[in-house]
């Protein structure tokens, strides 16, 4: 059991019965919570060679941009369609229960940066396929795919094969 367990939120039967929500906004409003997750997300970058880290919408800003300003490093956003207001490249994604489409400025990265993915949550892994057709689209290279939780039950890493993901806690359901 990692320590940050004990500031994530367990609600059963959302959204839907059988469903075991993990809920991170007891993390974040919590000082301790909030220091505890950002330490052990940047310990899993130790070492690890990145121009930029890519926050999606919106959790995964929560969590980016504060990883970026410890480490000194630039932080791009992934939206959803219509929400950025400048010139966007999109990718359709799959969703647990349908598709959806997430877009990045066409100039958020430059080609050849490595760069590191960030989000609160894999679960299916579908958003984090989207994100990164999107970097490789503008000619990045992602180097990590970094979350604070991983349902491991949905087999998400296994959507994103030859990618490197890391999470500092896991949890066997979905």
């Amino acid at each position: 059991m990692h320590p940050i367990d004990k500031y994530i939120r367990t609600i059963p039967d959302f959204p839907e019965p059988g469903v075991i929500f993990r809920d991170v906004s007891t993390v974040t409003q919590n000082p301790e919570g909030m220091k505890l997750a950002i330490d052990s997300m940047q310990e899993k970058l130790e070492g690890l060679d990145f121009d930029v880290l890519v926050g999606l919408e919106s959790r995964g800003f929560l969590f980016g941009a504060p990883l970026a300003y410890n480490l000194n490093k630039g932080f791009s956003l992934i939206r959803k369609k219509g929400k950025l207001p400048y010139e966007t490249i999109a990718e359709e994604y799959d969703l647990e229960y349908g598709t959806d489409i997430m877009e990045m400025h066409i100039d958020a990265l430059e080609p050849g940066q490595k760069v590191v993915i960030v989000d609160d949550l894999i679960a299916t892994g579908g958003s984090l396929k989207g994100a990164i057709k999107l970097v490789e689209k503008l000619g990045a290279e992602v180097v990590d795919c970094l979350f604070l939780v991983e349902l491991k039950g949905l087999n998400g890493r296994d959507n994103v094969p030859g990618y490197r993901v890391d999470s500092v806690v896991s949890y066997e359901g979905k």
